[in-house]
Parts: structure tokens; C-alpha cells; sequence
């Protein structure tokens, strides 16, 4: 941001500390790991049903993988809910919890 006193000019450079789970987001769509669905369809999924790129869906994929489940969207309960149905439809096990 910068100030201009007459001549002189004055920048000044603030941090901000942002926080990733954010208290706006009053729920997560929480995915599960199981031993039916391939990577490829989790990924393809995921990039269907939540529009993550091809990079974040392989990556929720690998985390749901190996530590079992996965924050893979935050926001509210009214989003998530068709997000969490289309994933169940698709036979992939999901929740929407608080957070």
C-alpha cells in the first residue's frame, strides 16, 4: 500500500496470517477410503463432482489412501450436500461434517 505525503512517498508492508480452515467454512465434505474404487475413478470424481483439477484430485486421492479419509471440500452444508450425494451415487463413501 503506499502513501504519498507531498513529495515523498511511504510504502509500507503488512503480513496477514490466513488461516486454512477458516470459520466461514461450517462444514467438510469428508471422504473415505475403501478398498472397491480405483484411484482413476476417486480422481475423476473428484473432478467432476467438487471441480478440483486433475492435480488436487490426485493428490485428495493419495491422502484419502493412505490416511483413510479426507477433507476434500469445505464450505457450507448446503453446498456440500449434492457434492456428498453425487459421490455416494458414484459408490464412493463421503460425509458432510461439521467442522
Amino acid at each position: 500500500m503506499a502513501f504519498f505525503d507531498n513529495q515523498t512517498e511511504v510504502l509500507l508492508d503488512e503480513e496477514v496470517d490466513i488461516l486454512l480452515e477458516d470459520t466461514a467454512h461450517e462444514a467438510v465434505l469428508m471422504v473415505y477410503n475403501d478398498e472397491v474404487n480405483t484411484f482413476e475413478w476417486v480422481i475423476e470424481s473428484l473432478v467432476q463432482v467438487c471441480k478440483h483439477t486433475f492435480e488436487q484430485a490426485e493428490q485428495c486421492s493419495l491422502f484419502i489412501h493412505f490416511k483413510g479419509k479426507y477433507g476434500v471440500k469445505h464450505g457450507s452444508k448446503k453446498d456440500l450436500r449434492p457434492m456428498k450425494d453425487a459421490l455416494l451415487d458414484r459408490g464412493i463413501s463421503a460425509t458432510v461434517e461439521e467442522c
